[in-house]
């Protein structure tokens, strides 16, 4: 009994702590929540809080985003410039009060 118990318990405690992690990886939108990371003028996001996670997420986030702006910018004939201009506008625009922006001064509470 004593050896099942030696090799469980390891067992179980190695795959809580892998379980927990999924748990606790954050997420768009709990980050702009919590003030982590906010929108900007040029369509991207960006820390407002740096941290490992919350950059791997910014570079995620901005990576996927200029992917599609491309896309969109080649489907329109117009620069990917022009794109991410527009973007950024409507994502400030679409950004709930008590969320953060920068306008290209420094980070505001919307």
């Amino acid at each position: 009994m004593k050896k099942i118990m030696k090799k469980t318990i390891p067992l179980l405690i190695t795959m809580l702590f892998l379980f927990c992690q999924t748990a606790f990886a954050l997420d768009l939108g709990t980050a702009k929540a919590q003030g982590l990371v906010g929108e900007t003028v040029t369509g991207y996001l960006a820390p407002v809080k740096a941290t490992p996670d919350v950059q791997k997420l910014v570079a995620d986030i901005n990576a996927k985003r200029k992917a599609m702006y491309e896309k969109i910018a080649k489907r329109n004939r117009t620069s990917l410039h022009a794109v991410e201009l527009l973007a950024g506008k409507k994502a400030i625009a679409k950004t709930p009060p008590g969320q953060f922006i920068n306008l290209g001064k420094g980070w505001l509470k919307k």
